[in-house]
C-alpha cells in the first residue's frame, strides 16, 4: 500500500470514530435530561352503603283500635240509628257506656318496600296490607281489611334503623250491615332490628284517619300497633 492511500485510509478510520463519539455522546445526553411524570388516576370516593338499603317483604301481625264518631245529627249514641226511632234515656245510657270502646281486634298481613341510603339518612317507600277483625261496639259493624301506600323517612344506628312514615290509607267495611271502603291518610312511627344480615325483626305503630267512611255518616279512624319480621335481598 502507498503511502497516499495509507493517509487517506487513516482519515476515514479517524472520521469513523468521531462520529460515533458524537452518537454516543448524544445517546447519553438523552438518558440524563429528566422524563415528564405521569399524574395519578384519579380516586372516586362514593358513600357507602347502608345496611339497610335494596329491597325486602315480610309480614306483620298485630292489634288495631278503632274510634267511631257519628255525622248524623241526633243519633247520640253513635249507634247510626237516629234518636227519634228509639228512647231518648236510653241512647244517653248506651253512649256513656260506649266511651273508649268503639271497637278493636286482631289484624294481620304482608308488606314490601325498597330503601335507599344517603350517608346514615334511609329512606324510601313501602306498601302493606292488613286483614282485620277490628269488631265494632253492639255488633254495628266490622272492619274487613286496610291497605296502605306509605313513604319512609329513617336514621341508620347500624343494626338498628328508626323511621317516621306517612302516606294514603283504604280500608272496606261493613258498617250497619252494608258494606263500605274508602280512602284516608296514614302516619307513624317505627324501629326495625337485624338479626342477620338478610333477616330484620321491628315493631310499627300506625294512625289511620279517614274521616266521614264513604258517606256512611260515620267518621272512623284506626290505630293499629303490629310485630313485623322481613327478608332483605
Amino acid at each position: 500500500m502507498s503511502s497516499q492511500q495509507l493517509r487517506l485510509a487513516s482519515l476515514a478510520f479517524g472520521t469513523a470514530l468521531v462520529a460515533a463519539g458524537g452518537t454516543t455522546a448524544a445517546f447519553a445526553g438523552s438518558l440524563d435530561q429528566p422524563q415528564p411524570e405521569v399524574a395519578p388516576a384519579p380516586v372516586v370516593t362514593t358513600a357507602p352503603l347502608s345496611r339497610w338499603s335494596g329491597g325486602y317483604a315480610g309480614a306483620q301481625i298485630g292489634y288495631g283500635y278503632a274510634d267511631t264518631d257519628t255525622t248524623q245529627d241526633g243519633d247520640v249514641n253513635n249507634n247510626g240509628i237516629l234518636d227519634t226511632a228509639e228512647n231518648l234515656p236510653s241512647n244517653t245510657l248506651n253512649t256513656l257506656r260506649n266511651i273508649g270502646e268503639d271497637g278493636d281486634g286482631a289484624t294481620g298481613g304482608v308488606h314490601a318496600g325498597y330503601l335507599l341510603n344517603s350517608g346514615n339518612f334511609v329512606y324510601g317507600g313501602e306498601a302493606d296490607y292488613d286483614f282485620s277483625d277490628i269488631q265494632f261496639d253492639r255488633n254495628a259493624g266490622e272492619v274487613n281489611g286496610i291497605g296502605r301506600l306509605k313513604l319512609k323517612g329513617g336514621y341508620d344506628l347500624g343494626n338498628t334503623l328508626v323511621y317516621a312514615t306517612a302516606g294514603a290509607a283504604y280500608a272496606d267495611a261493613d258498617i250497619a250491615g252494608s258494606g263500605y271502603n274508602d280512602w284516608g291518610w296514614v302516619g307513624g312511627i317505627g324501629a326495625e332490628y337485624l338479626l342477620t344480615d338478610n333477616v330484620s325483626v321491628g315493631a310499627e305503630a300506625l294512625y289511620n284517619d279517614f274521616g266521614e267512611f264513604d258517606n256512611s255518616d260515620t267518621d272512623v279512624s284506626l290505630t293499629t300497633v303490629s310485630a313485623r319480621v322481613s327478608y332483605r335481598f
